[in-house]
């Protein structure tokens, strides 16, 4: 009997069990956040420091996941370019993900989804504010698993608007992926982090 869950329950657990996902650990499986990342511009910082401001003042009462969206990740996909050409921007596709087993069906709704010739970058999940990460991690990662492209890395980005974790997806034998520390919006330097990622990711994808 097929089993079928919204994407928004699924576990790493169930991510590993049933599709052959794997964590690496190494650090040097996921250089691109780490190095080779570019400068920022004095008009950028003006833009990220606004984009605190806007966060804080939000945060005095709940966030849900939109506001986050246009409070926060808009900006950022905007400054890093990920809105013009070769890029394109679609938002709450439906994806299904099945196990080869066929003994379960993950089904979910995507946040924002950024590719490039069917090549997607990006599977961000604003989770709501108060929400931890560790639950839009395997989220993404379910989403990730359903790309066509295997000869290639994915790569994703999971935040609240505070907190943002980014991940990185290869196929080997089965899938593998890592992960970049997490950054945090009220930690000085964090957000230009985020912002320089996400540049040196699309540097990378659009060459």
């Amino acid at each position: 009997m097929v089993q079928t869950i919204s994407a928004d329950r699924v576990t790493l657990y169930q991510l590993e069990a049933e599709f052959g996902l794997r964590q690496i650990e190494s650090a040097s499986a996921f250089l691109e956040w780490q190095q080779e990342l570019p400068a920022l511009t004095s008009s950028e910082q003006q833009r990220l420091d606004r984009v605190r401001a806007a966060f804080a003042n939000l945060t005095q009462r709940s966030v849900l996941e939109n506001t986050v969206k246009l409070a926060v990740v808009a900006p950022l996909l905007d400054l890093a370019g990920l809105f013009l050409p070769p890029f394109y921007v679609s938002t709450e596709d439906e994806v299904e993900l099945t196990a080869q087993e066929g003994e379960l069906t993950i089904r979910g709704r995507m946040d924002v989804l950024v590719l490039k010739e069917q090549f997607w970058l990006l599977v961000i999940e604003s989770k709501r504010a108060e929400f931890s990460l560790k639950v839009g991690i395997p989220q993404v990662l379910s989403y990730m698993l359903t790309t066509p492209v295997h000869d290639r890395p994915l790569y994703g980005l999971v935040t609240n608007g505070s907190n943002f974790v980014f991940l990185k997806l290869v196929w080997q034998a089965n899938p593998r992926y890592a992960r970049s520390q997490e950054f945090v919006l009220e930690n000085p330097g964090d957000l230009e982090r985020v912002l320089q990622v996400l540049k040196r990711l699309a540097a990378v994808v659009g060459q």
